[in-house]
């Protein structure tokens, strides 16, 4: 391990990278602690202590709500604008043509698109945000002018945070989003380990260990559904090119059981998130039968209820088949074996192939997307169990932080095998 981390730094190229990913990080932690004007933070820190809504809204702010800093929303406007322009490749033709088929630049007016999204999500995102805060007495009636100012002071953070995500992307590390929201998570263990040891209570030994257990048993989970493959066998045949014999010889095209990666769990607690968003706001209408139902949907939807707990499986299995049928093309990757002289042993090239594929890819998505929305809700069930409310948020942002971890893993690695092609 230790051999391998050297082996990292001593590639210059690589080690710059990481570098600047490192510093980037800095910079965003920097801005995570800035609060915009007019916040109380001893109130606002007492009203977020135990309340599990913002503790998972926290998680996709990187850690920047609490502290109502001018990055408090995240990177989570973001996540809804790129949730909204993929379903709109489900609805049109020609946005999907723009995503999948038009190549480099289709893609780049894709995330353009996308980013322009963004700019009125946060707005009106902050303004929810701040209207359910006010509304709650944790911070003071902001007067129309302190409102504007800080809901385009929020919207130019996450403008600012998608941007550093898209400079973390660049390099390769891993995806600059998800890399975010892990530094978030990061960034708040050292509290979360203070607040243990002052509120140490000997009578949860027990149920703290059961915890770290489960945790161990998520973790191998995670490793071993990112890691597992279907192999598809693939044959060429021989072809004489010249003097030259070329082909005949086999291999195997991977069909990885968790294709969408992380992207599901961060999409599914995205779209969670807003009912109870718009229920915090409605509980305190001056409309009776509003609040009524307000209150009442709370009571039901909060997280490790039955009611969160099946959503929120249902949403990560519907995601993960929706991410994979965008990023998984079985026509084109067909198409390539078909030009590279390749063919699956016993299925004719081109449709037949093309149809296999896709079969083979649904049935092994469904396994993988059950077995995350399992991974997904494990925490809300020993919750239910234990009656820890930091099991679900924990459980939670361990998910995310294992998977962003296995990813960039992954990125470094590639990166240098490219680098010992490289040399020769």
């Amino acid at each position: 391990m230790l051999s391998k981390i050297i082996q990292v730094f001593k590639i210059k190229d690589l080690r710059n990278k990481i570098f600047f990913v490192l510093a980037l990080l800095v910079v965003f932690r920097i801005a995570a602690v800035i609060p915009i004007p007019g916040i109380n933070l001893d109130r606002l820190k007492s009203f977020f202590e135990g309340n599990q809504f913002f503790g998972l809204l926290n998680i996709f702010s990187g850690g920047a709500l609490d502290n109502m800093s001018i990055v408090m929303l995240g990177i989570g406007p973001y996540i809804t604008a790129l949730i909204i322009m993929q379903l709109l490749t489900v609805i049109f033709p020609k946005v999907k043509e723009l995503y999948q088929e038009s190549g480099e630049a289709g893609r780049q007016k894709f995330n353009q698109y996308t980013r322009l999204a963004t700019i009125p999500l946060a707005a009106l995102q902050g303004y929810g945000l701040l209207a359910l805060l006010q509304s709650q007495n944790v911070i003071d009636r902001l007067s129309t002018y302190d409102l504007i100012t800080n809901l385009i002071i929020v919207t130019a953070g996450t403008v600012f945070l998608m941007w550093l995500g898209e400079l973390i992307t660049e390099k390769k590390i891993g995806n600059g989003i998800s890399i975010l929201i892990f530094a978030g998570i990061v960034a708040g263990v050292p509290t979360i380990l203070k607040q243990f040891y002052a509120n140490f209570d000997p009578s949860v030994i027990s149920t703290l260990v059961v915890f770290i257990v489960a945790s161990l048993f998520v973790i191998a989970g995670i490793v071993y559904l990112n890691e597992s493959t279907r192999n598809i066998p693939v044959s060429y045949a021989k072809r004489v090119r010249g003097a030259k014999m070329q082909g005949g010889v086999s291999t195997y095209l991977p069909l990885k059981v968790n294709q969408a990666g992380v992207i599901p769990i961060i999409f599914a607690i995205s779209i969670l998130l807003f009912p109870q968003m718009m229920a915090n706001l409605a509980q305190f209408s001056n409309m009776t039968w509003l609040s009524t139902m307000a209150n009442s949907f709370l009571s039901f939807f909060q997280p490790g209820s039955i009611l969160y707990t099946s959503s929120y499986f249902l949403l990560v299995v519907v995601f993960t088949y929706f991410y994979t049928a965008i990023t998984f093309d079985p026509k084109q990757i067909s198409e390539n074996v078909q030009k590279q002289g390749g063919f699956v042993p016993g299925i004719r090239p081109g449709n037949p192939t093309k149809e296999f594929l896709g079969k083979v890819m649904n049935r092994v998505t469904l396994f993988g997307a059950i077995s995350l929305g399992l991974i997904a809700i494990l925490p809300d069930i020993f919750r239910s169990l234990t009656g820890l409310a930091t099991l679900t948020v924990g459980g939670t942002a361990l998910l995310i932080a294992v998977s962003v971890v296995i990813d960039m893993i992954k990125q470094i690695k590639a990166q240098m095998v490219m680098h010992e092609y490289d040399k020769y």
